[in-house]
């Protein structure tokens, strides 16, 4: 099986492979979208997070939920701390994939900086998120 094909039956990471085809498709967006908002959200550490159910929608995830999470799982989401106080925003992308019960962390370098995507994209965040959210849930619609 090939990295990017998805488990013949594995119906409880499906999402996992989609979500991977969807940032794969749209890096440069996504490092505009993570930037654009990161700079809406000023010095909070919130993340942008994308939640499949009940169709692919963006979502801000604060480190406060995050904490909380982590507490009541027993501290099974650790690692998704650490790389939130340790990623570069102005070169990397951090965004917490949420479904079917579990999370998912994406995390890449995108080939060109987070704030030159934002600069190159030439459209409002409203129009870049419902333009992402309209592919991913193409990609979902057509693939489950």
């Amino acid at each position: 099986m090939r990295l990017n094909e998805l488990p013949p039956d594995d119906a409880t990471n499906r999402w996992r492979y989609l979500l991977d085809r969807f940032v794969e498709e749209n890096q440069q967006d996504l490092a505009a979208l993570a930037w654009g908002l990161k700079l809406e959200w000023g010095d909070s550490q919130d993340v942008l997070g994308v939640d499949i159910k009940p169709t692919p929608h963006f979502v801000c995830c604060s480190r406060s939920a995050i904490e909380t999470l982590n507490r009541n799982v027993g501290r099974k989401v650790q690692e998704i701390l650490g790389i939130i106080d340790g990623y570069k925003p102005e070169k990397e992308v951090v965004i917490i994939g949420i479904g079917e019960g579990q999370l998912k962390l994406i995390y890449f370098e995108p080939d060109f900086s987070p704030q030159e995507c934002f600069e190159k994209i030439n459209i409002d965040l409203d129009t870049l998120i419902q333009k992402l959210e309209e592919k991913a849930h193409k990609i979902f619609k057509t693939s489950i």
